[in-house]
This record gives structure tokens, C-alpha cells and sequence, in this order.
């Protein structure tokens, strides 16, 4: 079987597939994954065969300024490149479906991959790393924001939002008609798949965020797709240095969210009177600090004693997974979710808006997370929990058992 994954985000959308995609490898399937170019290297790494996705959203991303208020104009103009973008990775996942391929994998901002595989006649599944679907449990993700607005605000406000306007709404009319299928809007076609129970897998772990009782039948929480294990991979010599003379530090790192004020966090480290590994700093070299470029976080993480990051979906999987307390300072969209449950889950204390950062407010969060023996106790709890899940097996029995000929027709 050729399974095609559409993954048009940024690193952290592509790794866990570049994953997923490996373990399928393995079990003899041949596995192709659309991306930009920038996450080729990922693609490649894992065994799978690249195919490409013009544009590049991870520069989109860094040009908006991380937590700050937008103007009218910043927000039409990101909102216009975020369409373009989208235009684009339509058009290549079209060309990625042409390349061959017996079922496609999408993931939450692919939606366009539905239309190309019913044009050509074959199944499509989600595959998701957030929690987009509506529930009472948990506030819209695509708000970013973690206030809960009541169980059945979440709810009302999830469904609005979700039927909202979105930049991949004009790309997927598009390809309907070039591709010659009924006209059908975004928001008609998710309520047909919604109706039919079609089958989207969350590659989240249920030990973070339980399945909602409130979701249709076809939502699955998997648990979580892991990035491709590099057990050959050995830190330079002055990371190794660093490590060894003195206890362990703490990393700080924001991923494609943010740039890091390297002078910012160290002012920060000194006032919570910790060690500290900086990723995204360049060179950095102090005596209390390293700055680092990427390293593997299987690696990393269970050196430190506290990670502080933007609470990513895959950073944070990555620290609970390594069973150290975690600081969140989240961005946007669903990184103030995956902030409140960790410390709901007693794995860290409140998370630090990145909105509202100060050095005060990240140094006070940072100690605090390192002489609170709860946390760490639990975050190790945590771990275990994690490490017994396997998030591929779901994906397994769902290709397994895909839908083929007229089935097709009532996806």
C-alpha cells in the first residue's frame, strides 16, 4: 500500500509524521510525505520518499511578532499570505496525489487533500496533532487561548469557529472545480464526513488529554507519533563540556513560534539562579549558559531539570515524554491548550503567556519549576504513563481496514 502524507505546516507538524511514516516503513508499506523543502531532511531521514510542497510557512510564521497586538493591516496581510500559501499547497498536494498513491494521510490544515483523493477515487483519513473537533472539555483551539468559556460555551463557540472563514476555504473551492467535482464548501464537506463518522486519528496521548465523551464515533486519540530516533547522534564537545561541569540546567527554547532574546533569558536564568541551554541562541558561550542549534530532544530533555518552551504540541510531548517538569510560555493556537494541561496535570506550574513575558514572571515560573519536588514526581508518573502507549497501532488498524470501491462514496 502507498500511503501519501500531506503535511503542510512547520517542523513540528512534519517530524512526528516523518515518524508515523518510518514505522510504517518497517511493516512494508511504502510511505510518501509532502512538505516544504525546508523539513525535506526530516522526510529523507525517516526512509520515506519526499515529494514537495511549494511555499514555506514556517517564514510566515516568524514574521508575525509572537504574542503582541496586530493591527488591521498585519492581520489582512498575514491573513492574504496564509491564502497563498495555502493556494500553493493545494496545487502540490495535487501533484504529490499524481506521483501515486493508495491513501492519503491529512493532516488539520489540508482539507483540500479530501478533494484530491475523491477525485481520484481513493480514501483519505486525518491524521491530526491538535485537537480541532469541537468539544465541551476544552476551550477552540483555534482561538489560542486557554480560557475556558463553560461546557457549553467550548462547545457553541468551538462549532462556530470552526465553520468560520479560513485560509484554506478559497484553494479547495478552486481545486473542486478544476478537478470537476460538484461545488462543495469546506465547512459542507467536514459536516458530510461528520455525518458518515469518517475516521480522523489524533496523534495525541490520552494520558495528556483524555478522549472527550462528547466526540462522534470515527475520533480517535491515538497517542502520539515520535519523530525519528537518531541513537547514533552525539552532542559537540562543548555541549558535553557544559553538561558535565555542573547540575543539570535548564532548556529554554520557543521552536518556529518565536525568536529568543538571548540576553532576555539570561537575565532570567541569573535571577532564578539556574544553568540554562538556550536553543536558537547562535554561539552563545557563558559560564551559566549555552546557546545550541537543533538537537535531538530524546536526547536533551532527560539531561535537564526543567524544559521551558512555547508548548508546542511536539515540544511538549517531548518533555513529558522525558519526565522532567515543564514551563510553558505559549504563543498561539493551540500551544495555550497543551500550557493548561500540563499544569493540570501537575507536571509544572501556570503557564506564563507569552504575551505578558517579563524576565521576572519567566525566572519566578523557572524556579519555581525547579524546587517543587511535585512536579518533577509527577512529570516522571507522567512518562511512564507515555511510554507504554503506541500511537502507530491506531493508524495500523485504520489502514487495515480502509473503505475501497462504492464504499468511497459515502466519505
Amino acid at each position: 500500500m502507498r500511503v501519501l502524507m500531506i503535511c503542510p505546516g512547520t517542523r513540528g507538524d512534519v517530524a512526528p509524521m516523518a515518524g508515523l511514516g518510518s514505522r510504517l516503513q518497517k511493516l512494508g508499506y511504502e510511505v510518501s510525505i509532502a512538505a516544504n523543502s525546508a523539513y525535506a531532511h526530516l522526510v529523507v531521514r525517516s526512509g520515506c520518499e519526499y515529494r514537495p510542497l511549494p511555499g514555506d510557512l514556517g517564514r510566515i510564521i516568524k514574521r508575525v511578532t509572537p504574542g503582541g497586538a496586530k493591527s488591521s493591516g498585519g492581520m489582512l496581510t498575514t491573513w492574504r499570505e496564509l491564502s497563498e500559501y495555502m493556494d500553493q499547497a493545494a496545487t502540490g498536494t495535487l501533484a504529490a496525489v499524481e506521483a501515486g498513491a493508495d491513501v492519503i494521510l491529512a493532516n488539520s490544515v489540508a482539507p483540500y487533500a479530501y478533494d484530491v483523493a475523491e477525485a481520484v477515487g481513493i480514501p483519505a483519513v486525518g491524521t491530526h496533532l491538535q485537537p480541532v473537533e469541537p468539544s465541551a472539555d476544552y476551550p477552540p483551539v483555534l482561538l489560542g487561548s486557554a480560557r475556558n468559556l463553560g461546557r457549553l460555551g467550548n462547545r457553541i463557540i468551538g462549532e462556530r469557529v470552526l465553520a468560520g472563514p479560513a485560509p484554506y476555504d478559497a484553494p479547495t473551492a478552486r481545486l473542486r472545480h478544476e478537478l470537476g467535482l460538484p461545488k462543495l464548501s469546506r465547512q459542507a464537506a467536514e459536516r458530510r464526513r461528520a455525518m458518515a463518522n469518517s475516521t480522523v486519528l489524533h496523534g495525541i496521548s490520552p494520558t495528556v488529554l483524555r478522549r472527550p465523551a462528547d466526540w462522534r464515533p470515527g475520533l480517535v486519540m491515538a497517542g502520539y507519533w515520535w519523530p525519528v530516533p537518531e541513537p547514533e547522534w552525539s552532542p559537540s564537545a562543548e555541549l558535553a563540556d557544559f553538561l558535565s561541569a555542573g547540575p543539570p540546567p535548564v532548556f529554554v527554547g520557543f521552536g518556529s513560534s518565536a525568536a529568543l532574546e538571548a540576553g532576555f533569558v539570561l537575565e532570567a536564568i541569573r535571577r532564578a539562579g539556574v544553568r540554562a541551554v538556550l536553543q536558537g541562541a547562535g554561539d552563545l558561550s557563558d559560564d551559566d549558559a549555552i546557546g545550541i542549534g537543533a538537537v535531538p530532544h530524546e536526547w536533551l530533555f532527560p539531561r535537564m531539570a526543567v524544559v521551558a518552551h512555547h508548548a508546542g504540541s511536539g515540544t511538549t510531548a517531548a518533555g513529558l515524554r522525558a519526565g522532567v517538569p515543564t514551563v510553558c510560555v505559549p504563543v498561539y493556537t493551540d500551544q495555550p491548550l497543551w500550557a493548561a494541561r500540563v499544569a493540570a496535570l501537575g507536571a509544572g506550574p501556570r503557564p506564563v503567556p507569552y504575551k505578558g513575558l517579563t524576565v521576572e514572571r519567566l525566572a519566578y515560573a523557572i524556579r519555581e519549576a525547579v524546587s517543587t519536588p511535585s512536579y518533577a514526581a509527577r512529570a516522571r508518573i507522567l512518562a511512564a504513563r507515555i511510554g507504554n502507549e503506541d500511537g502507530a497501532s491506531a493508524v495500523l488498524r485504520t489502514l487495515r481496514n480502509l473503505p475501497t470501491g462504492s464504499q468511497l462514496s459515502a466519505l
